[in-house]
């Protein structure tokens, strides 16, 4: 079977082929670093993360490349509001370029405890001003730019595709963009985009700013992400990650002006991951996406705090379609954790016990690399490891290791790590276990217990197998 993605660009699932035989450039929307990644962001990086590992599973060398808007992003992606990067700081009483760095910092702390590979390239939009200016330029000279006294715009009319991308009549964002301010007059459609904001007018005291032909000023968000993404992997792209939200007004954007310029595809395949939603199904929650109000901003440390294990909430992120929505509440997170201990405990008894892979693994070998191979469908890859698991211990047959592990170039949960771990045990603990077994055998079931208790007290648990003692470190 062929890896199939579902495309958003044609709205089907498609056979994936990259350009180039072998590798796929791959490009990931980042975060705007003003204030924590909360847990409904950290989804999609996720999901991203799961693609890259099916494509590397599946044998293609994979150049990743991920923006870090640290430049600010005004508060409306229709160019409108006040600067997310200037509000943070104010709000943090911290230094914007300050702020910039200490929450890139924790992103990346974020990603690395939830197993998350890091990009190949990682690109602040504060280092590639030369390269969005170079881009503006071109579009001016294309005809496909204007300028103003208070910006300069993308011309939405010279891009006759401009709406195929959303399917969205543009009389429907002609009035979605009308109710919003629309502060310059010069602007010629509400549509238009802005590449470039001058610093005057209500951006006159904007903190960060540059260069550039049309005077003092800072780039517009949009324009961050196709400079930079074609610097580093070509006119023409593979695949473009990012959120849900990025369909309607984004990655629009992004076609528009990488087309406008090269006269060339810009992406071949778009991917989007669904959001998170919080809150049971009955209730006026039900469908309150992840975000920044209170009671609604969920971090990791949040789960930190509360002592989830952050590859916990990997697993749970597994259980559903990266094309669905995930519900979110603490009973479903409770059960992401104790399904995760459960696997990392299978992992710890199937290490020591050991053996030779049985035949019937294949099956589920199969079946697992058909499911990543339709879509990422991980709902039906994580059935297949948890009937494959199902049946060894059914069987008495634990010689399924290396395929767990295998499962797991995908799954990124660590299992390998996990297991190894749980049954690292010093000399001194391993003669306490021989003691006990010798106890157990001249029916001293006192001194027995007495090595259990005093192995569950340093977090080491026992488990009486007609194979032998076997045994797990839970802290």
């Amino acid at each position: 079977m062929a890896l199939s993605l579902y495309n958003t660009l044609t709205r089907r699932k498609e056979v994936f082929q990259p350009l180039e035989p072998g590798i796929v450039r791959m490009y990931s929307c980042g975060l705007t670093v003003y204030n924590y990644a909360h847990i409904g962001n950290l989804r999609t990086y996720i999901f991203s993360d799961i693609l890259r590992r099916t494509l590397e599973y599946e044998g293609y060398e994979v150049l990743h490349v991920m923006n870090v808007t640290d430049v600010g992003h005004l508060t409306s992606d229709a160019d409108e509001g006040e600067d997310k990067m200037e509000k943070g700081a104010r709000e943090a009483g911290k230094d914007i370029w300050e702020i910039a760095r200490f929450y890139e910092e924790a992103f990346w702390r974020d990603l690395e405890l939830l197993n998350i590979e890091k990009p190949k390239v990682i690109c602040r939009a504060t280092e590639h001003i030369p390269e969005m200016i170079a881009l503006i330029q071109r579009l001016m000279e294309r005809g496909h730019a204007y300028e103003t006294d208070q910006a300069v715009y993308f011309d939405i009319s010279t891009f006759p595709k401009y709406t195929e991308f959303t399917r969205q009549p543009l009389e429907q964002k002609v009035i979605g963009a009308r109710e919003e301010v629309q502060e310059d007059p010069q602007k010629r459609h509400p549509a238009d985009f802005a590449l470039w904001f001058k610093a005057v007018g209500r951006f006159k005291n904007h903190i960060m700013r540059w260069e550039s032909p049309w005077g003092v000023g800072f780039p517009g968000w949009h324009i961050e992400c196709s400079a930079m993404a074609m610097k580093y992997l070509g006119e023409t792209l593979d695949i473009h990650t990012g959120g849900e939200d990025h369909i309607w007004v984004h990655h629009p954007n992004e076609i528009a002006q990488s087309e406008a310029a090269t006269g060339k595809q810009f992406v071949r395949f778009w991917m989007h991951g669904a959001f998170l939603v919080v809150g049971s199904q009955n209730g006026s929650d039900e469908e309150r996406r992840m975000g920044k109000s209170e009671g609604n901003f969920i971090t990791l440390q949040t789960l930190l705090d509360k002592g989830y294990d952050p590859l916990a909430y990997r697993y749970a992120c597994l259980m559903a379609h990266y094309r669905q929505k995930l519900r979110f509440t603490w009973e479903s997170m409770d059960a992401a954790a104790a399904g995760y201990a459960s696997l990392k405990q299978f992992a710890a008894r199937a290490l020591q016990v050991g053996g030779e892979e049985p035949p019937w693994v294949q099956t589920y070998r199969d079946r697992f690399r058909s499911a990543i191979e339709d879509d990422l469908n991980m709902p039906q890859a994580m059935a297949a490891v948890s009937e494959m698991i199902r049946e060894a211990e059914t069987r008495k047959e634990y010689g399924v290791l290396p395929a767990l592990y295998d499962f797991d170039r995908v799954l990124g949960l660590k299992l390998r790590e996990a297991a190894e771990a749980a049954v690292d045990v010093d000399a001194v603990v391993k003669a306490l276990i021989k003691e006990r077994e010798e106890a157990r055998k001249a029916r001293n079931w006192a001194r027995a217990d007495e090595i259990r208790n005093q192995l569950a007290e340093q977090g080491i648990v026992l488990e009486d197998t007609p194979s032998g003692t076997l045994w797990r470190r839970i802290r």
